[in-house]
């Protein structure tokens, strides 16, 4: 049985321009091979707290990162480190405060930015610290990582959709465009991680305003895409409950078969 997973976390993604824009994700939908749930992101929207939120289910509010600018490790159970504790092998193609979350903090680039050191939760990274860093060069960095070290567990965080956002906001060409961009390079992938037992999930932490900012509670700073693909998904529109951004994090678990006590959203699952 496979029990391996991609999340990708679409930093600073907005539902509507998801679900307007992305036509490879949407053509799976079209053929009920993935499903698109909407998510409202907890508070504050911010990126750092989120990408707690997502790794552990923790709330900012209770995980205590409510900002970006607290650079210390996770005091929380991760993804990571449950996988990493169960002989799961763990990798990400990420920004660099997710290596400070469960890695090492402060950052330090020519340390860290390339990791391989399986005492670690993230046992495999490829790190950057530029907003602009290209998402065509990160996701290259992620499959390396796929095919060097088959990991049962691999986060893909790009970030220009999010650097373009803060340049020219939601209602931009720019902001949809690389939306679109994002889509391109995700159809390029997706098809050779699901023959390679892979199950998908492409989300992000928060959305984007016309202030050219984020982190209040706006619809769209709050509302965010759950793509999921896979066999192991229900694929089902009408679920009873919304899925929560808290669920993410077992729900990997879940779909990892790891022993977790974080909540999930059963409902999504064909199980």
């Amino acid at each position: 049985m496979n029990n391996k997973v991609i999340l990708v976390v679409l930093d600073g993604l907005n539902y509507q321009v998801a679900r307007d824009c992305m036509g490879y994700l949407n053509g799976l939908i079209e053929q009920q091979r993935a499903t698109l749930y909407p998510i409202q992101c907890e508070l504050p929207s911010m990126s750092r707290p989120l990408y707690e939120c997502i790794l552990t289910g923790i709330r900012p509010v209770e995980s205590g990162i409510v900002n970006n600018e607290i650079a210390r490790l996770s005091h929380h159970d991760s993804i990571f480190s449950i996988a990493k504790s169960q002989g799961k092998v763990t990798a990400a193609a990420a920004y660099h405060w997710v290596s400070e979350l469960y890695n090492r903090a402060p950052y330090n680039a020519v340390r860290d930015r390339m990791t391989n050191d399986e005492t670690m939760n993230i046992q495999h990274g490829c790190f950057y610290h530029w907003d602009h860093y290209p998402d065509e060069a990160l996701f290259l960095d992620a499959e390396y990582l796929r095919r060097t070290y088959n990991p049962d567990f691999l986060l893909i965080h790009p970030m220009n959709i999010d650097d373009i956002g803060h340049k020219f906001g939601l209602d931009s060409r720019q902001y949809r465009n690389s939306a679109r961009g994002a889509d391109i390079y995700l159809s390029n992938y997706i098809e050779q991680w699901l023959a390679d037992g892979y199950q998908v999930i492409v989300t992000s932490d928060h959305g984007m305003n016309n202030d050219l900012s984020h982190g209040g509670i706006l619809p769209e700073e709050r509302e965010v895409p759950f793509f999921v693909i896979g066999d192991k998904f229900i694929h089902q529109q009408d679920i009873t409950q919304p899925v929560k951004q808290t669920e993410i994090c077992g729900l990997v678990c879940q779909l990892m078969n790891l022993d977790h006590n974080k909540p999930y959203t059963q409902e999504l699952l064909a199980l």
